[in-house]
C-alpha cells in the first residue's frame, strides 16, 4: 500500500469518526429536547391529576357549607362556573385561568368558617376542609415541579444550540402556572 493511500484512509477514518461524533452530539441533543418536553408534559398531567383531585371534593364541600350559609349564593355560582370552566378548558392555559380563578373563590369559602361557629365544628366540613386544604398542598408541590420542569426546557431553548434542537424536535416553549394576583394578598370577607 502506497503511502499516499495510507494517508488518504487515515484522513477518510478520521472524518468517519469525527462525524460519528458530531451525529453523536446531535441525536443526544435532540432526543434532550424532546424528554424536556416530555417532562413538561408529564408535569403537567400531574398537576391536573390533583386538580381534578380538587374538583371531585368542591361539590361535597359546597353543599355541607350550603346550609349554612345560604346567602353565600354568588359564591357558590362562582365555584360552580369556574369549575364547569375548567372542565371546558381545551389549552393547558385555559386551565390553569379558570384554577387560579377557582382557587381565589374557594378561599373565600373556607374564611366562612370563622363566621359560622357551627360550621366550624361541623365534623363533615372539617374533614372536607382537610381533605381540600391536602390537595392544595399537593397542588402546589406538583406547580412546582411543573414550573421546574418549564424553567429547564424555556432555558435550554434560549441557548445557543438548543434554540435549533427545539425547533428541529418541534419542541415548543412552555408555559409557566402563576399565581394569580387575587391570590398574592390575603382574601377579604364581606357580609
Amino acid at each position: 500500500m502506497s503511502k499516499g493511500v495510507r494517508i488518504l484512509l487515515i484522513v477518510l477514518g478520521v472524518l468517519v469518526l469525527l462525524g460519528l461524533l458530531v451525529g453523536g452530539w446531535a441525536i443526544g441533543n435532540y432526543n434532550k429536547a424532546v424528554a424536556m418536553d416530555e417532562k413538561v408534559k408529564a408535569s403537567w398531567a400531574q398537576v391536573e391529576n390533583q386538580l381534578k383531585r380538587r374538583y371531585d371534593l368542591i361539590p361535597n364541600l359546597v353543599e355541607t357549607v350550603k346550609g349554612y350559609a345560604s346567602h353565600e349564593k354568588e359564591l357558590f355560582e362562582n365555584i360552580a362556573r369556574y369549575r364547569t370552566q375548567y372542565f371546558q378548558a381545551k389549552a393547558p392555559g385555559e386551565k390553569m385561568e379558570a384554577s387560579n380563578q377557582l382557587e381565589t373563590v374557594l378561599s373565600r369559602l373556607l374564611v366562612l368558617r370563622e363566621t359560622y361557629p357551627e360550621l366550624k365544628a361541623n365534623e363533615s366540613f372539617l374533614k372536607l376542609q382537610d381533605s381540600l386544604e391536602g390537595t392544595e398542598n399537593r397542588i402546589a408541590v406538583e406547580r412546582k415541579r411543573y414550573n421546574d420542569s418549564v424553567q429547564i426546557l424555556n432555558t435550554y431553548r434560549r441557548t445557543f444550540m438548543g434554540r435549533f434542537f427545539a425547533a428541529l424536535a418541534g419542541v415548543e416553549k412552555a408555559d409557566y402556572f402563576e399565581t394569580p394576583e387575587a391570590e398574592q394578598s390575603a382574601p377579604k370577607v364581606k357580609f
